[in-house]
């Protein structure tokens, strides 16, 4: 049996850039903090969907990013969710679970695991709370201040902002300049070579009650035995390029990862989209492309790890073959 090098890449979200330069070491820190634990896991032999949801529920217990604890709030003041997980090799098909606008949890991620052998893998609304119930979970109640000031000073706008604020700091004085999202991802390929990938958000923000967002469909998030991607952004933008999957598509028609990523950024930048996208191949490439200002990703070869958020803003492609 052939023995991969495990790879992993993992995002907190992706948008304009930071008005206050600072901001940037707050976020490496905080991937690194997620980062750098699931790799030892993986190198010490947890499979991919393992890894996934462990940097899943770190990062959405890290309140500076736009998931989990720290999530944004929508129009009527109340916090929904959504997760999705997928998981594929030579040896499994693919599966596809999430849940969507889950509320009073601490980790969407774990519902989206447990639903990976369940029946009906993805559930919407009342029905992923009462998942949530016959689970157990502890009621977790995930506004945190930034956000609850956030909220208050957009009603006061009667909503008008893009979306969030993309990561941690005080509110500023001209809040148009720090809107992004804040959605998290992880990808991971496992010894075995398995591919996993999981995201995880609290929506783009203050928007209409019973939106949906990309992130639990698999324009957000794919995985199979050739590709794992989980892509952030505006979501009506990675909807409207089921980003996800064209990436993974492509590059089981034979494209590489580059160029999957590079035709597929390029095709959104002509429709004027801000998205960006993390990824890992069957071949043990790792890479990240945006159409955004920023990507606020990180990413580990077995070796050496590095981070992307001083990637120029020209640049839409980069892929890490370590």
């Amino acid at each position: 049996m052939t023995t991969h090098t495990p790879k992993l890449i993992i995002h907190g979200g992706a948008g304009r850039a930071f008005a206050d330069p600072s901001r940037a070491e707050i976020v490496r820190a905080s991937l690194n903090r997620a980062l750098l634990p699931v790799m030892d896991e993986l190198l010490a032999g947890a499979s991919s969907l393992d890894a996934v949801v462990m940097g899943c529920r770190l990062l959405e217990d890290d309140p500076i990013f736009n998931a989990g604890t720290g999530s944004a709030i929508q129009s009527d003041g109340i916090v929904r969710m959504s997760a999705a997980l997928m998981q594929a090799s030579k040896q499994r098909s693919p599966t596809f679970s999430g849940v969507i606008n889950v509320e009073q949890v601490r980790h969407p991620i774990d519902m989206a695991a447990f639903l990976q052998s369940d029946r009906d893998r993805v559930l919407a609304g009342n029905g992923a709370s009462l998942l949530a119930r016959e689970l157990n979970l502890e009621l977790h109640d995930p506004i945190v201040e930034r956000r609850l000031i956030e909220w208050l000073r957009e009603r006061g706008l009667d909503f008008a902002a893009d979306a969030v604020d993309v990561v941690a700091g005080a509110p500023t004085p001209e809040p148009e300049h720090e809107h992004g999202t804040g959605t998290i991802g992880v990808v991971a390929l496992d010894s075995s070579g398995a591919i996993a990938a999981g995201t995880s958000t609290g929506g783009r923000g203050f928007e209409r009650v019973g939106r949906v967002s990309d992130s639990a469909t698999p324009a957000g998030n794919y995985a199979t035995e050739f590709a794992g991607v989980s892509s952030t952004g505006i979501g009506e933008d990675i909807l409207d390029a089921c980003l996800s999957a064209r990436v993974v598509v492509r590059v089981s028609d034979g494209f590489s990862l580059h160029d999957a990523l590079e035709k597929s950024m390029r095709e959104s930048q002509a429709r004027e989209h801000m998205l960006g996208a993390i990824a890992i191949s069957h071949d043990g490439c790792i890479g990240w492309a945006k159409t955004s200002d920023i990507l606020l990703a990180a990413y580990h070869d077995g070796t050496t790890y590095a981070d992307t958020i001083d990637l120029p803003h020209g640049t839409i492609t980069q892929v890490h073959e370590g």
